[in-house]
């Protein structure tokens, strides 16, 4: 694929921790804090930081490998819960409203088609086919799925939002990601795979072994991002991961949620790495390889609280964190103005 993306701004970035600095308070004592700052300077190329309108993109697809048995639910709860989304009434929407953010539910690949005022209706095909048979998905539809993500980002952006978190609603999709995770970091899918919503012992053991027929079948090549999110990823992943792309195309920070949003993410850093410098980074998974994967991108996030719900809740979490930090930022006053010496940095 051929996006371009130029490097988030260094000059922003320091710019934005010179004021930090400068502000009348002991040095980094916001710590994550005051680096997601620096880090939405940088996406947006200027140390003039605030949010603008802010938007939860939730990418709604449907993963064909349930056939499997990789799940509690059956896959007819993607469609339920997508419909949900847009009467606002899914856990997303009522924490998202609490934090003054919009939800955007994107159907890029329900199993049935859905209706609702909110949807997005961009639907590539009625949901994967079974990854442990063949394919997901072509590599043509895979392509789709990511444009639909960097075509969301640019119409957002158009409209005034200039802070988007990720979210996702796809049954079964904590088994793609697993293996998409699993073939970009080489890891053996054991180490990369959780019980997802909830899967009893033998069930995670045939999510395992889902994972791994997938990509004995399919051989995925590791080095190519998009023949990976093809054979073995998700209409949603590879949506998500063009909302990475999006963000970085169109200058705007994105927020990435959890385990499956994480793996999107490394997807678009993988397909173009200056894409990372965009990112930021929420809470650290319950999924096996949260830790992991946030450690692949080199981010740090602020908030460890054991979450898994999806939806892009997590990334949510991550917006009054944001206001906070920006209320120092933007109206503390600096050493100079209250005539006191500033803190001197040591290294050692």
């Amino acid at each position: 694929m051929n996006i371009s993306i130029s490097p988030a701004s260094r000059e922003a970035y320091e710019a934005a921790q010179k004021r930090w600095d400068a502000i009348a308070k002991p040095l980094g004592s916001l710590g994550l804090l005051e680096t997601t700052v620096c880090r939405m300077a940088a996406a947006c190329g200027t140390a003039e930081v605030g949010t603008g309108r802010r938007a939860v993109v939730v990418m709604c697809a449907d993963n064909g490998v349930v056939a499997e048995g990789v799940t509690q639910t059956g896959q007819e709860v993607t469609a339920i819960v997508t419909e949900n989304m847009s009467s606002g009434d899914t856990s997303v929407c009522q924490m998202a409203r609490a934090f003054g953010a919009e939800v955007f539910p994107v159907d890029v690949g329900v199993a049935r088609p859905v209706s609702g005022e909110r949807i997005i209706q961009r639907n590539i095909r009625r949901g994967t086919a079974n990854m442990a048979q063949g394919p997901a998905m072509s590599r043509a539809e895979c392509e789709k799925a990511i444009e639909v993500g960097v075509e969301i980002v640019g119409e957002l952006a158009a409209k005034g939002y200039g802070l988007i978190a990720t979210g996702e609603m796809g049954i079964g999709n904590t088994t793609s990601s697993s293996a998409v995770a699993s073939v970009l970091l080489g890891r053996d899918p054991a180490e990369m795979t959780g019980r997802g919503a909830g899967l009893s012992g033998e069930g995670l053991k045939r999510k395992v072994a889902a994972i791994k027929r997938a990509i004995e079948i399919n051989s995925p090549d590791p080095a190519d991002a998009v023949d990976v999110l093809a054979k073995v990823g998700g209409l949603d992943i590879a949506g998500l991961a063009g909302v990475f792309l999006g963000g970085a195309k169109f200058r705007v920070p994105i927020i990435i949620d959890g385990f499956i949003s994480s793996v999107a993410a490394l997807c678009a850093q993988r397909i173009a790495p200056d894409a990372a410098g965009y990112m930021l980074a929420s809470h650290v998974s319950s999924e096996p390889a949260g830790m992991l994967l946030i450690e692949s991108l080199g981010l740090e996030a602020p908030i460890r609280a054991h979450l898994c719900l999806g939806e892009g809740t997590g990334a949510v979490c991550l917006m009054p964190l944001i206001d906070a930090a920006l209320a120092v930022y933007n109206g503390m006053s600096t050493f100079e103005d209250i005539n006191v010496e500033a803190y001197t940095p040591f290294t050692s």
